[in-house]
């Protein structure tokens, strides 16, 4: 194994253990915040640290921060200890970065330093890194690699392919992600970097999709880049019965996924000149909300309850039958709820060829939406209610979905111990 490798990978575990340990275990009866998630509150302080050991990964609940960079790796590693061992390294990692702490040096000034550098002065900004597992883990091919598929949980499916769906090979998968969030985009790319850099010959990056939400004022939801307000209704987080039900899995994942989450990543690419020329009316229409207010067609206020059953004069629904809002309800959808935390994503101008002449080409927004959610059971919850966006949605005249996939995000982890390691260990 070339690079850094199993040694490697254990002696920087080694190396930050004490730092780790020194940080202390989180409040686990801190109550997470209250809905809605997406909303930016005024009452948080300006550089806050945010604790990385608790019941629960961080970054799932935490409220959302202005910037992410959602990586998924394939691996390299021949041995299950080998990824054990990355785990490991990776938690410690973590542990350092999240208190913007650097990553410990050996001191020699002929080795590779220990830290690449570029955050040295920056507060953490709320940084938090959430990992996952992907089906590779478990097999590849029908190869049980590591010896763990008898330990993949029934509700970790393959995602099925769905009606629209354009996915790039070299977008799409993963043996293991990771999701980096901070306010501070610098101190968001060190931490993938040295993510990459732990890494370096247990696992490779397969692919990275950056994110970002506006610098609204706080106590307003943030705006995609449609133009409408994103993350209006959402699981409510003040709701314990709720969050148990929806959130967060419980005995049915087997220890190592208790208190740990699935996390369905998809890049939408929107076709943001073909939506620009709709006009206002169709725009409602299609999503089912005012685009100044963000409330529900019919509605007064922005947090009130969308009424489905309201009919204008001629008897026809307010909210259209295919209207986005009216598929993505619970009340359509058998009560499956997800937790969003969605972001804008710009990659720049893509050339792509016109209709006709088909020797033209034209540069286009290669720009859309990095939706990212959580579930206790996927197939109760993203499965369940984007079968149906996928095939009836008004608005997928405008969205491709174009890579992605499933992870498993494990439960938290206390000082000394490092995620997974119930899977590693069992």
């Amino acid at each position: 194994m070339k690079g850094f490798g199993r040694r490697g990978v254990l002696g920087a575990a080694v190396g930050l253990a004490g730092a780790v340990r020194a940080t202390g275990l989180a409040n686990a009866d801190e109550k997470p915040p209250s809905q809605p998630p997406l909303i930016k509150t005024a009452s948080l302080p300006p550089d806050p640290t945010l604790p990385f050991h608790g019941p629960n990964q961080n970054g799932i609940v935490t409220p959302m921060q202005a910037h992410t960079s959602f990586a998924a790796f394939d691996l390299l590693a021949d041995k299950a200890a080998d990824v054990a061992a990355l785990m490991r390294a990776w938690t410690d990692a973590a542990a350092q970065l999240t208190q913007g702490l650097p990553l410990a040096a050996s001191g020699d000034p002929a080795a590779m330093p220990g830290d690449s550098g570029e955050a040295d002065g920056l507060p953490p900004n709320r940084l938090t890194l959430t990992f996952g597992f992907g089906p590779g883990l478990f097999s590849a091919d029908g190869v049980d690699r590591y010896g763990l598929a008898r330990y993949r949980p029934e509700a970790f499916v393959d995602l099925p392919r769905f009606v629209g769906d354009q996915l790039v090979p070299e977008r799409t998968g993963g043996d293991l992600s990771v999701q980096v969030c901070g306010d501070d985009k610098q101190a968001v790319f060190h931490a993938l970097r040295a993510i990459m850099r732990v890494a370096d010959g247990v696992a490779r990056v397969r692919w990275v999709q950056s994110g970002f939400l506006p610098g609204s004022a706080p106590k307003t939801t943030p705006r995609n880049l449609m133009g409408f307000k994103d993350g209006t209704a959402n699981l409510d987080l003040s709701d314990p019965d709720a969050v148990t039900r929806h959130l967060w899995v419980g005995e049915e994942g087997g220890a190592w996924m208790r208190g740990g989450s699935y996390a369905v990543v998809r890049p939408i690419r929107i076709a943001l000149e073909h939506w620009d020329r709709m006009k206002l009316a169709f725009q409602e229409q299609t999503v089912g909300r005012e685009k100044a207010s963000g409330a529900a067609i019919g509605a007064k206020k922005e947090f009130a309850a969308a009424d489905l059953d309201a009919v204008d004069g001629d008897g026809n629904p307010m909210i259209a039958e295919n209207a986005h809002i009216r598929l993505a309800s619970p009340k359509t959808n058998d009560g499956a709820q997800i937790l969003r935390r969605g972001y804008g994503y710009d990659n720049g101008v893509s050339m792509v060829a016109e209709r006709w002449p088909p020797w033209r080409h034209q540069m286009e927004l290669d720009a859309g939406l990095l939706f990212v959610c959580y579930q206790r059971d996927p197939r109760a919850g993203f499965i369940r209610i984007f079968d149906r966006m996928a095939r009836f949605d008004m608005m997928n005249q405008f969205v491709t979905p174009v890579g992605g996939g499933l992870f498993a995000c494990p439960g938290g982890v206390a000082p000394g111990r490092y995620l997974g390691q119930n899977l590693f260990e069992a």
